[in-house]
């Protein structure tokens, strides 16, 4: 999810399209939070691995 919010963003920045700019940040932000949630070994969502 992190790496689909940093080409989004890419993406959306090269283009000039600000909704995929948008998108891609909260891609970025929702997956960084998924990833230290998991690092810490709590359950995320009731699951404790996300794949």
């Amino acid at each position: 999810m992190i790496v689909l919010g940093v080409i989004l963003l890419i993406v959306g920045l090269l283009t000039g399209i600000n909704i995929i700019c948008t998108i891609g940040i909260v891609l970025l932000v929702v997956g960084a939070a998924l990833a230290i949630l998991g690092g810490t070994g709590r359950k995320v969502g009731g699951r404790a691995h996300w794949y």
